[in-house]
């Protein structure tokens, strides 16, 4: 629309005021004190901006040169174990029961440790790598063991549950050939499946391998490469909680725990079923 066509505003006393350009041109705004920012991941609720720039109350006397304490007490450093959990095999593919049945990984379940191993990599204070003796899982823990240029140690205490005669069965073959066994079975971790072994049997030596663990690498951090049921053992161990876990817990394959043992018994979960270093 030409100027000369432009209409008058319908209500001169409400048109709006036109900026005094001159008098903004080479202002600055000073938005005056700044606020603090507190990080995040702030470890203690106490935590201020004061504390990061060394201002705030002096510590204690008494506490120089100890660790603070976590909110359960502990002050001694805690036996981190990262469990990993082995890659993709053509059983897990076509959802079959695999215990100690011995099948090798896929091409995606080697790339799976491969991005696994980068993963773990990221912890530089590894000091050692167990695993159980099966295939799917030494596999799985050769490709962490090239990234942080440490052996493997096998323990069969890690080894996935022994299904017995429902090894290679899908879901609903074991249901089918064993019905009230296996409605049973799933919902009471004492009983052996058929030939083979119970979850509670599969929770007593998983307990009795994290032992020695937390004996031999004591306040140091240990990657165990294991199954799904051996994880959820362990979890379940480091929790203090029911077997209900097992079966409402989900781990993916290649996912990665962890979990933290203090020499006072005390425990604590940091992560469970990481799976961002798959995607």
């Amino acid at each position: 629309m030409p100027d000369g066509d432009r209409p008058r505003h319908p209500h001169p006393d409400r048109r709006p005021r036109r900026r005094r350009r001159g008098a903004l041109r080479g202002m600055r705004c000073d938005p005056g004190p700044q606020p603090r920012v507190r990080s995040l991941m702030s470890t203690d609720a106490t935590d201020t901006a004061d504390a990061a720039t060394g201002e705030g109350r002096p510590a204690d006397a008494a506490d120089a040169g100890r660790a603070q304490p976590t909110w359960q007490g502990q002050r001694a450093t805690p036996t981190r174990v990262i469990l990993l959990r082995h890659g993709q095999t053509p059983l897990s593919v076509q959802r079959r029961y695999s215990g100690r049945g011995n099948p090798e990984l896929t091409e995606l379940g080697l790339a799976q440790a491969a991005a696994a191993a980068r993963r773990v990599a990221r912890e530089t204070d590894i000091a050692a790598i167990v695993s159980s003796p099966l295939t799917r899982t030494r596999q799985t823990a050769d490709a962490a063991a090239a990234a942080l240029g440490l052996d493997v140690v096998t323990d069969d205490g890690f080894i996935e549950t022994d299904f017995g005669r429902w090894e290679g069965l899908t879901f609903a073959e074991a249901a089918g050939r064993d019905p009230d066994l296996h409605t049973h079975w799933l919902s009471d971790t004492s009983l052996p499946a058929p030939g083979g072994e119970s979850f509670d049997e599969v929770a007593r030596r998983v307990v009795e391998a994290t032992d020695r663990l937390l004996t031999e690498y004591a306040g140091q951090t240990v990657l165990v490469v294991s199954h799904v049921t051996p994880i959820k053992s362990l979890l379940r161990h480091a929790l203090d909680v029911g077997p209900q876990l097992l079966f409402r817990l989900h781990l993916d394959l290649a996912s990665v725990s962890i979990a933290e043992f203090y020499p006072d018994g005390g425990a604590a979960v940091k992560a469970v079923n990481e799976t961002a270093h798959l995607f």
